[in-house]
């Protein structure tokens, strides 16, 4: 659903054209500004300058031209199409759906356009529509593994393991390097409890596109979990804060190979995994690194170990709040024997791509309020001072923000504290990592670490689950968090 040659548009738009789809698209972008001087309403001059708009990551751009294209040649499908993606890209995703829906009923045998409508679907919560969606591509085009794949991802997405796992086999059957499918039905394994196989499968993320932006090359080799025999291994931590936490739990099990242990990860955690149990040099990534001679990422350390459920390293505390830091937090806090002193986190990282689903407004924390006797300490994150000016009427809030500078800082104001709730977050997994009791809220279809139907985690044993029945459900969550904050106090 690109440009295509089209003899009808005359020499300049043909010329444009071939430009385009030669990847030569400043001089397409040239010729297509040329026409349109000469004629502003030129529909697909419009078109395929949004299409290069959007090509170039100029999605306002792209919404504009392909919109008014749209209003030039309303029975094109391919207009529709690009329209539907330009919005998608901006997050407009309501406009974005009724576009791909346009350009359905224009195109009603493209397999790609009910893919992409699918997309948007799931991304915006329309989960049984969007199974259905991709079911509909999947039989127009019935060996096109893509079709299969996202299919996968929203019975999965809708709490379907067993037919997401299915769908998924079906895209790795017909085509065996698939690493998207691949990767994904080791999520959906994982999340089933089926960890051997799931660990396997997980090492194919490193042929998936999304994933290569964490890959790292070095000429020293992979370690495979053999006795290291006083060689130095690097750990380094591939993925988001909360991985590096939840997966550095390992280390004692590595030092135990009789090697040298070079951590690396971004600075915001280099003090906290100063503490860890076993002794390692920690090093923030992007600075030289130390000699080494084998490597290995830390989400590749249960495979090594071949972790089960029932084998998962899970004594806590294995991280540590720094005793002075701790002191001074809790001189500053003024703890006694008064009000139960409780952490929240309402919200996960923007940049995460199922934030929308895990993360809530503060707002929605307001049943808390009604809980007396408890004191709540904010451990968000967040440079918008605005959102923390807008808690819930009688939640007694304190504003940390400014205070917390890395993890470092967040554990030793957490060690003060009773009790941590927080949504699926770095500051979760930082609370269950040093044993305190944490409450997590999840949504319908959370991170694969959590599992299903469980409100136990076999990952931090002083964690409580508590999970959406629907999607976006956040009031349920909460209501049953503050009937449980209430027999606390």
């Amino acid at each position: 659903m690109g440009p295509s040659l089209m003899p009808f548009f005359g020499n300049l738009l043909q010329a444009a054209l071939q430009h385009h789809q030669a990847g030569r698209l400043a001089q397409a972008e040239q010729i297509y500004r040329q026409v349109l001087a000469k004629d502003p309403k030129n529909a697909d001059a419009l078109h395929f300058l949004g299409v290069i708009a959007a090509q170039g990551g100029r999605h306002d751009v792209a919404v504009d031209l392909i919109g008014r294209a749209a209003g030039l040649k309303p029975l094109d499908p391919d207009v529709f199409y690009n329209l539907g993606k330009a919005l998608r890209a901006v997050g407009r995703l309501e406009e974005s759906i009724a576009a791909y829906r346009r350009a359905v009923v224009l195109d009603p045998g493209s397999s790609e356009v009910r893919n992409n409508l699918g997309i948007a679907l799931e991304a915006d919560g329309q989960l049984d529509e969007a199974v259905n969606v991709f079911r509909q591509a999947a039989a127009l085009q019935p060996s096109t593994p893509e079709a299969h794949n996202n299919l996968g991802s929203a019975l999965r997405a809708a709490g379907k393991l067993d037919d997401a796992i299915s769908a998924y086999r079906r895209a790795i059957a017909m085509r065996a390097g698939y690493a998207d499918a691949h990767t994904n039905l080791a999520l959906a394994l994982l999340a089933r409890g089926d960890f051997l196989a799931g660990w396997a499968k997980y090492e194919w993320r490193w042929q998936c596109r999304e994933s290569a932006a964490s890959r790292r090359e070095f000429a020293q080799p992979l370690w495979d979990g053999r006795p290291l025999a006083g060689a130095t291994l690097l750990l380094w931590a591939e993925q988001g804060f909360g991985d590096a936490v939840q997966f550095i739990r390992y280390l004692p099990l590595v030092a135990q190979r009789g090697g040298r242990i070079i951590i690396e990860c971004r600075e915001e955690l280099r003090r906290l995994l100063q503490s860890t149990d076993g002794g390692c040099t920690v090093v923030t990534a992007g600075r030289p690194l130390p000699a080494f001679d084998l490597h290995c990422p830390l989400m590749s350390l249960p495979r090594i170990f071949g972790t089960r459920l029932e084998t998962i390293p899970r004594q806590v505390p294995y991280l540590h709040a720094d005793v002075a830091m701790a002191t001074r937090w809790r001189e500053r806090l003024a703890i006694d024997a008064g009000p139960l002193e409780v952490g929240l986190a309402w919200a996960g990282s923007k940049t995460n791509t199922k934030d929308r689903d895990r993360s809530m407004a503060l707002s929605a924390l307001a049943p808390l309020a009604r809980v007396p006797n408890v004191r709540f300490h904010s451990l968000q994150k967040t440079e918008d001072a605005s959102l923390l000016a807008n808690a819930p009427a009688g939640l007694k809030l304190t504003d940390w923000t400014q205070e917390l500078k890395d993890f470092a800082d967040t554990a030793a104001l957490i060690s003060n504290l009773d009790l941590v709730i927080s949504v699926d977050t770095a500051v979760a997994h930082l609370a269950g990592a040093m044993g305190k009791m944490t409450w997590v809220l999840l949504s319908s279809a959370p991170h694969w670490c959590w599992l299903v139907d469980r409100e136990d985690s076999p990952w931090y044993p002083t964690a409580r689950l508590f999970r959406q029945a629907g999607r976006g459900d956040w009031q349920s969550v909460v209501e049953r968090v503050a009937s449980a904050l209430a027999l606390l106090t």
